[in-house]
């Protein structure tokens, strides 16, 4: 969930890459983009783990969904490139 500037977007999309650290999402640190990157078909937009749990789940990201990192590197070695990613409130 994003802050209210920068909000996650709303709609649907597919995940485009998959990407693991440590070239997690290109310029990232471990420390933002945690284990693995699901990139979205929205520009800068993705699924990633964190190593700041504490944050999952609060108004805190640019946008991205965060996940613990356990769970989106299960994520990611079951879903496919392509697959749909529905976003709602």
């Amino acid at each position: 969930m994003g802050k209210i500037a920068t909000a996650t977007p709303r709609g649907d999309f597919t995940i485009i890459n998959k990407v693991p650290y440590p070239n997690s999402y290109p310029g990232g640190p471990l420390s933002v983009f945690g284990t693995y990157w699901l990139g979205l078909s929205k520009p800068h937009y993705g699924i990633h783990g964190t190593n700041n749990p504490a944050s999952i789940g609060k108004y805190v990201s640019r946008g991205c969904i965060r996940m613990h990192n356990r769970d989106v590197e299960y994520l990611a070695k079951r879903v496919p490139i392509g697959t749909p990613v529905k976003i709602r409130p």
